[in-house]
């Protein structure tokens, strides 16, 4: 029983502490990288193009949804 001791406690550190120390690394450059540009983007008065064109198209894909959700209600309503 002596000897599972070290080798659990190692096997923690390596496994947990090592792999939770590289999920927030990842974050942390996935924020550098990508978010914190967006967030710059957002908050500038004049939309850079790629800003506007994705905002279109979120826009569009939601009004189609809606659409979509609709015509389900009408035809439901309708039998």
């Amino acid at each position: 029983m002596n000897a599972f001791g070290p080798a659990a406690l190692l096997g923690f550190c390596l496994g947990f502490l090592w792999g939770i120390g590289c999920s927030l690394a990842i974050v942390y450059s996935v924020y550098l990288g990508g978010y914190r540009k967006a967030v710059k983007d957002s908050l500038k008065t004049t939309k850079p193009p790629r800003y506007t064109q994705v905002f279109e198209d979120i826009k569009a894909r939601r009004a189609k949804k809606q659409a979509a959700k609709a015509a389900k209600q009408n035809a439901s309503t309708d039998e």
